[in-house]
């Protein structure tokens, strides 16, 4: 039995190639009118914006009226976004994995908006992710940006939120928070890197949000199914991609990146004033929590 045997409708397998098709062409997202805004005066800090899923969360944000702050490690493709998005956005280069950087961009955030209403903890390492690397060091790495990063952020941001009596932090968690796949073990036990790292936040989330709701502070998570950025294609082989979607999705088609978008706006605007605490999927029915 081969993954092509669970093919649906909208999933065509060509050798080791999966091409998705929605049997008409995805009508473009139109701007959002002045009155419809849902960020509108907003100022969010989202990490790793310079591509995939943190660059379409800049998108969305700037047309919901917010000023984003394109924040990346990668100033040429972070620049390029904030640049694309002109005055609604600005570049900051950081290090989510160090406490200066962090310290440095929410201070510098302040100084130039005044106040930090959002924050989308998007870095991570998953592109070029090495899943046969089992070493301890490779696994304190992938902890150092994808869970300490998102902690170093949080704690950043925090006097300001907290000056303010409000804020917004939306961390980004992953379907395979609950993935219990068979790992190979050539090397002895493996790391389960990226998996645990993003358990750990789904956890920190739980936590952080039980601790700051006091001062008028919300957290949550977003945690995303298979989406189709270069890292996914990168990291993914489109007949494993293929199988996931067609035996583990009641949706039968993997995400695009503007597909997760909807959600973080929900979760950075005043419609979810009362909503903090969650890990909530996006993943076409992958992961079903209730």
């Amino acid at each position: 039995m081969t993954p092509g045997d669970f093919v649906q409708p909208g999933l065509i397998v060509e050798g080791n190639r999966a091409a998705f098709s929605t049997g008409s062409p995805e009508r473009a997202r139109q701007p959002a009118r002045a009155g419809d805004m849902r960020l509108d005066g907003k100022v969010a800090i989202i990490t790793g914006a310079g591509q995939g899923i943190g660059e379409a969360y800049a998108r969305r944000f700037a047309q919901e009226g917010a000023r984003v702050v394109v924040a990346d490690l990668n100033a040429e493709t972070g620049e390029a976004v904030a640049r694309d998005l002109g005055g609604s956005a600005v570049f900051e280069r950081v290090d989510v994995s160090s406490e200066d950087d962090t310290q440095r961009i929410a201070a510098a955030v302040f100084e130039r908006f005044g106040k930090v209403d959002v924050l989308v903890n998007n870095a991570a390492i998953f592109f070029g992710i090495d899943n046969f690397d089992t070493s301890f060091a490779y696994l304190r790495k992938i902890f150092d940006v994808n869970y300490f990063g998102t902690w170093l952020m949080c704690r950043a941001v925090f006097p300001y939120m907290e000056a303010q009596g409000s804020g917004s932090v939306i961390n980004q968690s992953s379907s395979a928070a609950w993935l219990h796949m068979t790992s190979p073990m050539p090397d002895g036990l493996p790391s389960f890197h990226y998996s645990v790292t993003k358990a750990a936040i789904n956890a920190m989330t739980h936590f952080m949000a039980g601790t700051v709701g006091v001062c008028g502070i919300r957290v949550n998570a977003i945690a995303p199914g298979p989406t189709l950025t270069d890292a996914t294609k990168e990291s993914v082989p489109a007949d494993i991609l293929a199988m996931i979607v067609n035996m583990m999705m009641a949706i039968k088609k993997p995400l695009d990146p503007d597909d997760v978008t909807g959600t973080a706006v929900f979760l950075a605007s005043d419609d979810s004033k009362m909503v903090t605490g969650q890990c909530i999927p996006v993943d076409g029915g992958m992961i079903m929590l209730g």
